[in-house]
């Protein structure tokens, strides 16, 4: 087969990374990173920088939160900044919104742009810098990382929407930790297995992901550690909100960049790439999951489910023919739930990550994805013929974006997700109750565990009365959270001028 002019192709790919105090270490900002890794990117197609027509940005944390002011200052226009360090002037510029999903979805789209004629060669970056800024927000003179590059922006806003909300935030739901570890306490009572059972199941999830990291050079955290180490409480590794430890959370204190460049086959083949370096997407897929109360089983996650299948559906193959995949590990949850629903299980031969995963190769905010799809690109081309997948997940399980790579010629096929949504969409949810006073039963729960050993317990739960859903703090009766099994137990729920509170 030869691909179609429109034909969209990945092209183009690069990383960088640094780490404190390590040979070479430049203390680069975000703009750098990412720039460093689009040189790469153009260099890895030998195309030059003049060539790009449009730039997609992936935004850093300090600029996808609008209460988090940016240590060193920022870029008002982290596309273009981009751009000008390599020398281009594209036509378009975009910065996404915030989540993990992010760089897959950039790839997802704009693929569907190239095919429906709307541009030629687009440039996708992202970085974090979060370890060197936080190590020079109090040196003196600190470094400015500002910038005003000027030209147009299309800023998609920071899309919170169905994610953040103010009464869960005033429950203790306020970090990302505690929110996928009620995710993932609903799972290990569904599957009625103890406290011990799930935490050496995390362990031995995570165990090769270690062993992955160790011998990629830009992970943040190269070094092996067998199951038991990942989930045995440590002064080094202290719990963080039940059941996780430090060890099996994303790490987001990295410097990391990713590029990918991507064209359609008419330019590339303008711009001399060898066929031999185009990887297709043979399939994708991007859906929304419902905000957590409204989760029928907390436990689950159609839209991560159902964005994994289609995407394998378009792809006309099943999950037995990838070669690599790369499922998204801030957590344990995402990766249970969607090697599950594919099949393949925790030990499979084949890995479930390219990079080590976002504890241990590095979570550099919302573009980790983007180095899950660049290590893809280059194994698929070390290895022609194959497949490779990748899942990205954004928010609290709440949006997912998955592709499926080839070096395979593919012509570009649009997604059904819209469809899918719609019916995702229409399934029944349960109401909440904003204030929840009378007996209930618990569904899911966590402990959160702060730096200076004080604990705060968080139920989810529903009114025996009439099945609503709520949020409460576990008040005095925190022990009830930490012994036995707290989901299915009776409680009483009672709305105070604080918020909801779980009593015995």
């Amino acid at each position: 087969m030869t691909a179609d002019s429109r034909t969209p192709v990945l092209v183009g790919v690069g990383q960088v990374s640094e780490r404190l105090g390590s040979p070479g270490y430049r203390a680069r900002s975000p703009v750098d990173l990412a720039a460093d890794a689009a040189r790469e990117a153009l260099a890895d197609a030998g195309v030059p920088a003049t060539a790009i027509d449009t730039v997609a940005g992936v935004p850093q944390f300090e600029i996808s939160l609008p209460w988090v002011k940016p240590l060193l200052g920022c870029s008002d226009n982290f596309p273009r900044s981009v751009a000008g360090r390599l020398g281009a002037s594209p036509r378009r510029a975009v910065l996404e919104v915030g989540g993990g999903q992010a760089p897959q979805h950039l790839v997802n789209e704009f693929a569907a742009s190239i095919a429906a004629g709307h541009g030629d060669v687009v440039l996708l970056a992202g970085s974090e810098a979060i370890s060197t800024i936080m190590s020079l927000a109090t040196a003196e003179p600190r470094p400015d990382f500002g910038d005003s590059p000027g030209g147009s922006l299309e800023a998609r806003g920071h899309g919170l929407d169905g994610i953040v909300s103010a009464h869960h935030v005033a429950h203790g739901l306020s970090d990302t930790p505690s929110q996928y570890a009620l995710i993932d306490n609903a799972r290990r009572a569904r599957l009625k297995m103890s406290r011990a059972e799930y935490a050496a199941a995390i362990g031995e999830l995570f165990e090769p992901f270690t062993a992955v990291a160790a011998a990629d050079p830009h992970a943040a955290a190269p070094v092996f550690r067998d199951a038991a180490a990942l989930v045995t409480p440590s002064p080094a590794n202290r719990p963080i909100a039940d059941p996780y430890t430090r060890y099996v959370v994303a790490r987001e204190k990295v410097n990391q960049g990713a590029a990918v460049l991507l064209m359609s086959a008419g330019a590339a083949r303008r711009h001399g790439v060898p066929e031999d370096r185009w990887v297709y997407l043979a399939g994708h897929a991007d859906l929304r999951e419902r905000i957590l109360l409204e989760r029928p089983d907390y436990g689950a996650s159609p839209a991560a489910v159902g964005a994994a299948r289609h995407a394998l559906e378009l792809a006309g193959i099943e999950a037995s023919a990838l070669s690599t995949l790369d499922l998204y590990s801030c957590y344990a949850a995402p990766v249970f739930i969607v090697a599950s629903a594919l099949g393949v299980a925790p030990d499979d031969p084949r890995g479930l990550t390219v990079t080590g995963g976002l504890p241990f190769f590095g979570g550099p905010g919302n573009n980790y994805s983007m180095h899950a799809i660049a290590t893809t690109v280059a194994r698929l081309r070390s290895a022609p013929g194959t497949y490779g997948f990748v899942g990205a997940n954004g928010g609290i399980m709440s949006k997912h974006s998955t592709g499926v790579y080839t070096t395979v010629p593919y012509a570009f096929k649009a997604s059904e997700s819209a469809r899918i949504q719609a019916g995702l969409d229409a399934a029944p949810a349960p109401a909440e109750a904003i204030t929840a006073d009378g007996p209930a039963v618990i569904e899911t729960y966590t402990v959160k565990h702060r730096r200076d050993g004080s604990r705060e317990g968080i139920v989810l739960g529903r009114l025996e009365e009439d099945g609503r859903r709520f949020v409460a703090r576990a008040g005095a009766v925190l022990d009830l959270l930490t012994d036995g099994e707290p989901i299915g137990g009776r409680v009483t729920v009672s709305a105070t001028d604080s918020g909801n509170v779980i009593s015995g």
